[in-house]
């Protein structure tokens, strides 16, 4: 069975972390807790060796929370948090973090731009500052947006080549078109992709791509369209998986997903999809070879 990580999940506690975006009604399915020994159940029979866990809410004390979780869960080999980028200190925040409990498994800080309506929210100065100040310190900086920021993404990238930054979900394609089963229109969506994959400094996630599309009608040739794009402006070497479990469960079961985008690989090398499997994220977190090995920071790479 092919090594997998995925790069990309979440686990919460409610009365520890609220998730208010959840609806309970058409949310039902992840209006709920989600454990490592959920993610554990998950995982079963995947060929799962190791995960990065993900920040779900603006509060630097969920990070706190998952690097400890990551300490004591061997799966999860990094966490990728969340600090405020604009704040003067964001150094100084990223070393209490690093620090602390599981400090070690910080691999890397998120930027919520979705959440954003200003477009020229990434063009702030004080947003920059904190982002070169994370890649100062060996980490990798995931932006989730929608599809409609990506020219927007696309100057940042360019003009902060020293950053290394990961696309998350693609970029958010808007696959839930008229028809379901064939997905939306892609044209926007594609030609801003390729301005992005243009900076070598990122790379994006196979991930959260059943939720873009239509959560009771997708399908994988669906998919493809978006899958394939992606593959010829990024390569394998900039791709990596991720499931974004459990919001995921909204559209599909974890195996689904797994062997949807099985498919949606099948045509490419071996190798190709080794490195898209577990190859991509190794490197570009810096993840041990081995879920008993601690994760490995840029400093120490050399």
């Amino acid at each position: 069975m092919t090594q997998r990580i995925d790069a990309h999940h979440h686990l919460w506690v409610r009365s520890r972390t609220p998730q208010d975006w959840i609806d309970p009604v058409s949310m039902a399915a992840i209006d709920a807790d989600f454990t490592p020994d959920d993610l554990a159940e998950a995982l079963a029979g995947q060929g799962v060796t190791g995960t990065v866990v993900v920040q779900s809410v603006q509060v630097e004390a969920e990070t706190v929370d998952l690097l400890a979780l990551a300490a004591r869960t061997p799966v999860v080999q990094g966490v990728v948090g969340w600090v405020d980028l604009t704040a003067p200190d964001v150094a100084d925040a990223l070393a209490r973090l690093r620090s602390g409990p599981g400090g070690a498994h910080l691999v890397g800080v998120r930027s919520m731009v979705q959440a954003e309506h200003d477009p020229a929210y990434l063009d702030g100065a004080d947003l920059r500052r904190g982002m070169r100040a994370v890649a100062a310190t060996g980490l990798a900086l995931d932006l989730v947006t929608r599809h409609d920021q990506l020219p927007a993404v696309a100057r940042l990238v360019r003009e902060l080549p020293e950053v290394p930054f990961v696309l998350d979900h693609l970029g958010k394609p808007p696959l839930a078109g008229d028809d379901p089963t064939t997905g939306g229109d892609l044209a926007d969506w594609a030609a801003a992709i390729d301005v992005v994959a243009a900076s070598p400094n990122v790379t994006a996630k196979l991930s959260g791509l059943v939720t873009e599309a239509s959560w009771t009608g997708w399908s994988a040739e669906g998919l493809r369209p978006a899958v394939e794009h992606a593959l010829a402006a990024f390569g394998a070497g900039r791709l990596m998986f991720g499931s974004d479990w459990p919001v995921s469960l909204l559209a599909a079961r974890y195996d689904t997903w797994v062997e949807t985008l099985s498919g949606l690989l099948a045509g490419l090398p071996p190798a190709a999809q080794e490195t898209i499997w577990h190859g991509t994220a190794r490197r570009v977190y810096g993840l041990p070879a081995s879920a008993t090995q601690e994760p490995r920071h840029e400093e120490e790479q050399g």
